[in-house]
């Protein structure tokens, strides 16, 4: 190809000059280059709610204070629509199985108990005390009425038995018989003390 071997060293020198031109510049470019900085963001999920049980879903178990002795149950369904019914049964302090039966939807949650137990029946003395207890609440509420509407009204006076009207009566009569003979001996007193001084001559007359 080169004619002569002058040429070929040229052309040789030539490309050697090249290379060490570019491998030259291209060491200026590295050393040049600011060190790059790599951020590493570490992320971590965090499932802080529970995930809803499938829709339409079923369970039932049963389970006891003891081995081999149940004495609760509790089973449930769900459509998928919202639409939840179930029953669970217990047994109460009386030793009697309670079951309660309930449907819950977007309306709200209604429950149905088995084997209500009965309202307790008042005894004489406590409905004859409850309804002395309202007439004196009504009294009470009248007389607060009246005060506040500027009525006078006058108070009442418990009603004497008949021992004590008796006693009372008694009481006036000594009380009037005391007043008599006072009134007797203070006007006997007073008479005599006039007749003394009528008979008597005074001192200043006799000197």
């Amino acid at each position: 190809m080169f004619k002569s071997p002058l040429i070929m060293c040229l052309v040789l020198l030539v490309v050697l000059l090249a290379c060490g031109t570019t491998s030259a510049a291209r060491r200026d470019v590295l050393r040049q280059r600011s060190p790059q900085v790599v951020v590493v963001e570490e992320y971590e999920e965090k499932v802080t709610t529970p995930p809803p049980p499938p829709r339409p879903y079923a369970f039932t178990y049963s389970a006891g204070r003891s081995p081999g002795h149940v004495d609760r149950t509790h089973s449930e369904v769900s459509d998928g629509n919202g639409v939840v019914r179930g029953s669970f049964s217990y047994v109460d302090p009386r030793n009697q199985v309670r079951t309660v039966e309930y449907t819950a939807d977007s309306h709200g949650f209604y429950p149905v108990l088995s084997h209500l137990p009965k309202t307790p029946q008042q005894t004489e003395a406590v409905s004859l005390a409850q309804q002395k207890h309202y007439a004196l609440y009504a009294k009470i509420a009248q007389e607060h009425a009246d005060a506040h509407s500027g009525l006078v009204v006058e108070p009442k006076h418990p009603k004497d038995t008949v021992a004590v009207a008796k006693a009372k009566d008694r009481h006036l009569s000594l009380y009037e018989k005391i007043a008599q003979d006072h009134a007797r001996i203070g006007a006997e007193q007073e008479a005599q003390r006039l007749a003394f001084e009528a008979t008597s001559v005074k001192y200043e007359e006799e000197h």
